[in-house]
């Protein structure tokens, strides 16, 4: 699968643009915040029908403009498809594909798959157990419709339970057989969500450790442990021993909802002891690893969006990255660099399956 052509009306900084793609590289190139990033996050766009920066879609209009338009042409599967992302300010968003409008914004998640590096994926090393939480449910939800049906399920039915939780403390009443409605709606959910997350986990370890041992010689050992207070008792136990508490502080404080992963370097916590230099490849391994699983479940090769991570990394990495991305197991590739030369040097090999387009303000 790849992205043949772009365009973008209001988007962002830009008013009109048209882009021709190149179906295994293509580098953006120019100065810091002249919408390099803007036209990754239109692509991005197109496979999640919303933005990676922002979701609230009215900050994506150009300034003084009242809607916004991502059209974007592919080739999946050798068949040709129209993806069309409309926004007017006031109104609901149109997600269509081939002219059919989208009822369920979910139903488009995972046919045109995709997957960002980014300068921000050093929040799942820094930031709370909500972002690692969000990138477990991205991955599995681009290839499982099942697992994004239950995760959509499950968060509805916490929602409602949380929201009766504060209606009887507003109200000084409590009513056992309401919260047992919302009760049973967790547990079924719930339990498919743990089981496919823990499923996840011990196939895509494999990916991962590969793909660090391609990208540096350190030969260190590393490991994803995944933290689920289900796996320490059965869920209905655990909801009905914090009922008491949950009443207290109006919110559920078990569930799927808590579950964390946690990053090890060398059996030890990346977080305090990694340098920046081996939490740059950690991560770097986790996004790569995340494509091949992907593409391993889906049998589709996903879209890969580099932004801007060539300034932190050594020479030998970038070139051990170049050698990954131009491997046949990976199709098509975006990539954003504020300096030409040196994209230039890392894909002198690949010059014939290379477009670069020069962004200025």
């Amino acid at each position: 699968m790849y992205l043949k052509d772009l365009q973008l009306l209001n988007f962002k900084n830009y008013t009109s643009i048209d882009f021709k793609f190149n179906p295994k590289i293509n580098c953006f190139v120019g100065k810091n915040s002249v919408g390099k990033t803007n036209v990754l996050d239109a692509i991005y766009y197109l496979s999640f029908t919303k933005s990676f920066v922002s979701s609230v879609d009215a900050y994506n209009v150009k300034t003084d403009e009242s809607f916004f338009l991502i059209q974007g042409n592919y080739q999946r599967k050798e068949k040709a498809e129209h993806i069309h992302c409309g926004y007017k300010k006031g109104q609901k968003k149109q997600i269509k594909r081939n002219r059919e409008t989208y009822t369920k914004y979910a139903d488009h998640i995972g046919q045109f798959p995709l997957v960002m590096i980014s300068p921000l994926d050093s929040e799942l090393i820094t930031g709370g157990s909500e972002l690692r939480r969000k990138f477990v449910d991205g991955v599995i939800s681009q290839y499982d419709k099942q697992y994004l049906e239950a995760l959509l399920n499950y968060n509805i039915a916490l929602k409602q339970r949380n929201s009766l939780l504060k209606q009887f403390a507003k109200e000084h009443r409590f009513k056992q057989e309401l919260v047992e409605v919302w009760n049973h709606q967790l547990l079924k959910y719930g339990s498919v969500i743990s089981g496919k997350r823990s499923s996840f986990i011990e196939e895509f370890l494999p990916y991962f450790q590969k793909f660090y041992d391609l990208l540096t010689n350190d030969n260190h050992k590393i490991r994803l442990n995944y933290h689920s207070q289900l796996l320490e008792d059965g869920f209905e136990n655990l909801l009905n021993q914090s009922l008491h508490k949950d009443r207290m502080v109006q919110h559920t404080t078990v569930g799927v909802h808590k579950d964390d992963l946690l990053f090890l370097l060398k059996d030890l916590p990346i977080k305090r002891m990694g340098s920046q230099g081996q939490q740059k490849t950690f991560l770097l391994a986790l996004k790569l690893a995340q494509y091949q699983h992907i593409y391993r479940c889906s049998r589709i090769k996903p879209i890969l969006l580099l932004d801007d991570i060539f300034d932190k990394l050594d020479k030998e990495r970038v070139q051990n990255l170049i050698q990954i991305i131009t491997n046949e197991d990976f199709g098509q590739t975006f990539i954003t660099d504020t300096n030409q030369e040196r994209l230039k040097l890392a894909l002198h090999q690949e010059t014939e399956n290379v477009e670069i387009f020069l962004i200025e303000e």
